[in-house]
């Protein structure tokens, strides 16, 4: 109830997420603060705001709700071996190419393991771990901009490299390879805002700041756009391998951009054997050659 009047903002909003009624949330709190023997929330116009006790009781709950989530899983392991339920947070395109073969061999290995699937993108899908809400969060970071772990455990699956993607007549389409700084006056078609930012920041590195024409996080729409002629771009080798335009030309980018790829977890999670089952599937996932070559084109 307090994690969701935090993130509700109102004992009105948290009731209707709860199924309760405002005046049940309202006593519970009155409750609540009784027993404490302190006020955990004030009043702030239409939303209600946490005392420094309401706050430091929240960060309390939000490790005792872990917790909970751990023991369950733990619980439901130990009672059928390699039996129990796993949440998976993941960016849609890792959902569409890291867990259809991950969740495939984690059936036909152990048909008894439940998955459960939430596409969301860093920090947003880490943040749902920390909060046990997921088991494990399958993630992607870029250089300088890697995600603060706070106690999470980190373990590397892939180095997914960014290919340039040209329109299928372009000048430089029948290079091997594609300097940055050749596309320098072209205009670009951005991506998601965490690829917009690393793009920014590689583009500066190189002494030019691209013109952005169109910013979309839909992968088929990049491709679409350079396609057609708008722009150029330069996008993860692995949405690629979750979809392709045909009429492109894909090119490896000089000096090479790549992001890192990683699932976050709890460390005492890690060591459950439903967890560590599906962790061994996305990391044999990982490894497999859909996910490395350069596509063709």
């Amino acid at each position: 109830m307090l994690r969701e009047i935090a993130r509700a903002g109102s004992y009105s909003a948290a009731a209707r997420s709860l199924g309760y009624t405002q005046p049940a949330v309202s006593q519970q709190m009155r409750a609540l603060e009784r027993a404490v023997g302190t006020p955990l929330t004030v009043k702030a116009g239409r939303k209600v705001v946490f005392t420094d006790a309401g706050r430091e009781l929240l960060r309390h709950a939000e490790v005792v709700l872990r917790d909970i989530a751990a023991a369950e899983t733990s619980l439901a392991a130990i009672a059928g071996r390699r039996a129990g339920r796993v949440r998976l947070v993941v960016f849609p395109s890792g959902s569409a190419t890291l867990v259809p073969p991950a969740a495939a061999e984690v059936r036909r290995r152990h048909p008894e393991i439940a998955l459960s699937l939430t596409e969301a993108e860093p920090p947003e899908s880490i943040d749902l771990v920390r909060a046990g809400e997921c088991d494990i969060a399958l993630a992607f970071d870029y250089p300088d901009t890697a995600e603060e772990t706070n106690g999470l455990l980190r373990l590397p699956l892939l180095s997914d490299p960014l290919i340039a993607l040209l329109p299928a007549e372009h000048a430089l389409a029948a290079r091997p390879a594609v300097r940055l700084t050749e596309l320098a006056d072209e205009p670009w078609i951005g991506g998601c805002p965490r690829c917009q930012e690393y793009l920014f920041t590689a583009c500066s590195a190189e002494g030019f700041t691209p013109d952005l024409a169109f910013a979309t996080d839909d992968n088929l729409a990049v491709q679409s756009l350079v396609a057609a002629g708008l722009g150029v771009a330069v996008i993860p080798q692995l949405l690629l391998a979750a979809a392709r335009h045909a009429d492109l030309a894909t090119r490896p980018v000089e000096p090479e951009m790549r992001r890192a790829i990683s699932a976050f977890i709890w460390p005492e999670l890690s060591r459950v054997p439903t967890i560590r089952v599906v962790l061994d599937a996305l990391g044999e996932a990982a490894r497999s050659p859909r996910t490395d070559p350069l596509p063709a084109g």
